[in-house]
């Protein structure tokens, strides 16, 4: 079966998280996804829990379904090859900081000139323009100076992490947006019109504000931390369980509330004028959530769910990666994919989404070796095996066995 980007060759330069996940992204739905890494290989493969003498599971993931070619950058030679993938690809993604690229004879003009249909993304602490186009940028700094961090958080503590990566990955979803819709326009323009997609880590976090700037420019009100109640709809927050554990619970329209009294055998607070709509309950959020809270607290987890689902209530328990992989509903739709590969045995890795009714995305193989492609990818290019022993000799090009175990 067909693909919906069989045919479209991306290019990623750039390394860690945002331009690598978006390269995965459009490598899942049929895209030849090559990387392009240093000669010490993107970092990305040391960060976090790995198999004794192999890349961090991390890595093995956000590379599932590339080749990996490993080039000195700073090289001419090395600066040559890209110059050459570039020519042939349809997109490049990248992610340095602005300014990088130029350095190697590889700014967005030089790539334009080499091929006019390119799309380049770049992905950028704060964009291609602006007073901070050349300041450093990672996603901590994005999210902090984005506004996510200031809500985050319990109004009598410091702001939080959000626990996960958040301001790398939505940056990278918004790269694959703009990469989309820029091979959608330049194919209607018969494939002549390549463009520029920027993005800025910081843009991409503020762009979830909400109501946030209106609030604050028409109504001067900012926005502060309240932990885990909602700001707008009640009620809406996490409540503890008698066996240890916790629920979410959003009931936070009229008729949810309405049931959720009845679950609760509660008919005071439904009778209650002060709760009757969702402004009332907001101003009289921590008394609810008290109530709420007093209730499940009655009742273990399972116990508690069961009698929300009976009334059609929206929630769920707080899950660990444990309870995650234990789900049917994740196990149902696929979401965790086992692999074969020559390194690890079997690796299980987290399934595609979303999923496609007539073109569904693929994972083809766990993320190779540094490098594992360079001679397959030069050979592409028309390079004798001469040549390519010469720049491994030389160390342009830094060549591994092939490790990449195709399901």
């Amino acid at each position: 079966m067909s693909k919906p980007l069989q045919g479209i060759r991306v290019i990623e330069l750039g390394a860690f998280v945002a331009g690598p996940f978006a390269s995965r992204l459009l490598g899942e739905f049929g895209a030849d996804v090559i990387k392009v890494e240093s000669l010490k290989g993107d970092q990305l493969r040391q960060w976090g829990p790995h198999a004794p003498g192999q890349d961090s599971y991390w890595s093995l993931v956000q590379t599932r379904n590339k080749r990996s070619i490993s080039l000195d950058l700073r090289s001419e030679e090395g600066q040559d090859i890209v110059k050459e993938l570039i020519k042939e690809a349809d997109v490049v993604l990248e992610n340095f900081k602005p300014g990088t690229l130029a350095k190697w004879g590889l700014s967005h003009e030089d790539m334009k000139a080499l091929n006019p249909s390119l799309i380049i993304t770049s992905i950028s602490g704060f964009g291609q323009t602006g007073p901070y186009r050349n300041l450093p940028g990672f996603g901590n700094i994005a999210e902090s100076m984005g506004g996510i961090r200031y809500v985050t958080g319990f109004p009598d503590k410091p702001p939080v992490r959000v626990g996960l990566a958040i301001g790398d990955s939505i940056a990278a979803l918004y790269a694959v947006i703009g990469t989309l819709l820029s091979l959608y326009h330049r194919d209607a323009q018969n494939g002549k019109n390549g463009q520029i997609v920027d993005v800025a880590l910081t843009e991409a976090i503020f762009s979830f504000l909400e109501g946030m700037v209106p609030e604050y420019v028409h109504a001067n009100s900012i926005r502060e931390r309240t932990g885990n109640q909602h700001v707008s709809a009640a009620p809406s927050n996490v409540y503890p369980t008698s066996d240890g554990k916790w629920v979410a619970i959003g009931a936070n329209s009229d008729s949810l509330f309405a049931r959720l009294t009845t679950v609760m055998e509660r008919n005071d607070l439904a009778q209650d004028l002060l709760l009757q709509d969702n402004k009332g309950r907001v101003s009289e959020i921590d008394r609810l959530d008290a109530e709420i809270a007093k209730w499940t607290r009655r009742f273990t987890l399972d116990e508690v769910m069961e009698k929300l689902n009976e009334g059609s209530i929206p929630a769920g328990p707080i899950y660990s990666i444990e309870d995650i992989l234990a789900d049917p509903q994740y196990q149902a739709r696929d979401m965790f994919l086992t692999l074969p590969d020559e390194r690890l045995g079997d690796m299980v890795m987290p399934g595609i989404v979303p999923k496609l009714s007539e073109t569904p995305g693929e994972v083809k193989w766990v993320g190779p070796d540094c490098g594992a492609d360079t001679e397959e990818i030069l050979s592409e290019l028309g390079h004798s095996q001469e040549q390519i022993d010469l720049w491994k000799d030389s160390g342009v090009v830094r060549s591994t066995s092939a490790v990449k175990s195709i399901s």
